[in-house]
């Protein structure tokens, strides 16, 4: 793999920044996070900033019909697919200023540099902007991209609503994003630069990571059933308590993932207990299991397991329990020439870089369903995301751009 590097040709570190800075202030939070959630006025206020970028730096901008935005630079050749970099502006409630918005400001800084040199590439360059990555407002997460991809269908996507019965299809019309573009246009490569989320580069003083892939994910919904039941009058031994059932099972989801080590992965995020009483013993219980591994195979063993678990806790403790499979997401194996670009990208820079497998979601998972792509991670202090308290130093933000621009040339500039 080679990749084209010219020593001269590095971003604008203070331009980057501060644009990540101007982009924060739209949503900011009081301690220096991001609430900008999909399809609202915020998200708008985002939308428009970021499109106001993408055409000052001469892109031809367009949005589909799920509200995708693209900006375009043109190569010489016309007819060629372009190379695009990409991710997200919305936010988690309480998320952070780099998630997604780095990928996407990224590219502009890409753009921008090409710009300042004067540099034509063979093939066009495109900046990406998917909608709705988070799935903190509609359900499913990584909507945009997973429409674009063909994961699931327009129409489905359009219908989802949220808790106040407000339609995505509505909700794009009402900001201006519901767009006339065709959906799904052909990628020649995709590469998506975002911060780890997690503690490894910080930890292991890698200034970039290469990813070779992202973990499968298997989600659950469990519904645990047992009977209400007075505090003080029903004895220990005749109780059906569902949340007694519950625990036990996450103590089992925990004890699986670490089966699986080093990749397994299980977390308990979210529970509803009924009648959460503070003096009744608990009739039914709902929650929910994710379970993460870098092969199907792995997640098998650990559906397996928590079924083998929940049929010997129904026994124990007296409850019915049903494990029902509501999001199965393919472990993902991405491009080697695109990950090759990345990785001699970093090289050539000078960089410390290791291979690095994702254990979160991206849109880049399902962009690598229809285009050969590679994602760019760097640094974020602590492994802390989907926090306001999210948080990296330009330094490392730059150098994973300059990487992303030099892994874009080596694509674009190919006859």
């Amino acid at each position: 793999m080679t990749v084209d590097v010219e020593t001269h040709l590095q971003i604008d570190a203070a331009r980057l920044w501060q644009s990540l800075m101007d982009l924060a202030s739209i949503g900011a939070t009081p301690l220096g996070g991001v609430r900008r959630i999909t399809l609202t006025d915020l998200d708008r206020e985002g939308r428009d900033r970021v499109v106001e970028w993408f055409e000052a730096a001469g892109l031809e901008v367009r949005v589909d019909t799920i509200g995708n935005i693209f900006g375009r630079r043109a190569g010489r050749d016309r007819s060629r697919p372009p190379v695009v970099a990409g991710s997200h502006i919305d936010s988690q409630p309480s998320g952070g200023k780099f998630d997604g918005a780095y990928g996407v400001l990224a590219g502009l800084e890409v753009v921008r540099t090409l710009n300042d040199h004067g540099i034509e590439t063979e093939a066009p360059v495109e900046v990406a902007v998917w909608t709705n990555e988070e799935g903190s407002r509609f359900t499913p997460v990584m909507m945009g991209s997973g429409v674009f991809a063909n994961a699931f269908s327009l129409q489905h996507a359009l219908s989802r609503t949220d808790i106040d019965g407000k339609s995505v299809g509505d909700e794009l019309a009402r900001i201006g994003y519901a767009g006339r573009a065709p959906l799904g246009t052909p990628i020649g490569a995709y590469f998506e630069a975002h911060i780890e989320q997690g503690p490894i580069l910080e930890e292991t003083r890698n200034t970039i990571g290469v990813v070779i892939g992202a973990l499968g994910q298997r989600w659950f919904d469990v519904i645990v059933t047992g009977m209400n039941a007075h505090a003080g009058p029903t004895p220990m031994n005749l109780r059906k308590d569902a949340l007694l059932a519950a625990s036990r099972l996450v103590g089992e989801v925990n004890r699986v993932a670490l089966e699986e080590a080093p990749h397994g992965r299980g977390t308990v995020g979210f529970m509803q207990v009924s009648p959460n009483s503070r003096n009744v013993v608990p009739g039914e219980v709902k929650f929910s299991v994710d379970f993460r591994h870098p092969d199907d195979d792995g997640l098998a063993v650990m559906e397996k397991k928590l079924r083998a678990a929940s049929a010997r806790v129904e026994g124990e403790c007296g409850v019915t329990i049903s494990v029902e499979e509501v999001v199965y997401f393919p472990p993902c194996r991405f491009d080697a020439d695109c990950v090759g670009a990345v990785r001699a990208a970093a090289r050539a820079s000078g960089y410390p870089a290791m291979e690095i497998v994702s254990g979160a979601g991206h849109d880049a998972v399902y962009v690598a369903r229809v285009a050969p792509t590679a994602m760019i991670f760097v640094p974020c202090r602590e492994g802390i995301s989907h926090n306001e308290l999210e948080d990296a130093k330009a330094e490392h933000l730059a150098a994973g751009c300059n990487v992303l621009l030099h892994a874009m040339l080596s694509r674009a500039r190919r006859n």
